[in-house]
């Protein structure tokens, strides 16, 4: 078991179009949690939307983590999403070949790579991110 568990989704109205996202942070020895939603604005893929949602999740955990005089090495996440692409380039199945996920790409990765040993990116069924969050 993990110590925390993050559920990320983003998408787009049009795609390209009105970018948002949304994450649930939960603390997984007590059950708190905490969700957030987020606006991108406009000319946001559902791709770039994805990953800008999962950055915005590790960074918030990160930073709850280091408030409390604590290192993200310290601790474990799960990361759980429903963007196949996202899942399967972090996990390093799959090229990031649009020159403008590189970046997302790489900050996703670096915060994920900050978490303890143990951390993992899985994908899930969209149905059960539409429970979690909703869209």
């Amino acid at each position: 078991m993990t110590d925390y568990t993050l559920v990320f989704d983003g998408g787009s109205l049009g795609n390209p179009g009105t970018g948002y996202g949304s994450y649930r942070l939960t603390r997984n020895a007590d059950g708190k949690q905490r969700t957030r939603r987020l606006e991108f604005g406009n000319d946001v893929t559902n791709n770039v939307a994805e990953y800008r949602a999962l950055i915005a999740g590790l960074e918030d955990l990160a930073a709850v983590i280091r408030a409390a005089g604590k290192q993200p090495s310290d601790y474990t996440v799960q990361v759980l999403g429903d963007s196949e692409l996202v899942v399967q380039q972090l996990n390093g199945r799959w090229k990031v070949k649009n020159a403008g996920l590189r970046p997302l790409h790489a900050r996703a990765a670096e915060l994920l790579n900050s978490f303890g040993k143990g951390s993992v990116i899985t994908w899930q069924p969209r149905d059960q991110s539409v429970r979690v969050l909703g869209h």
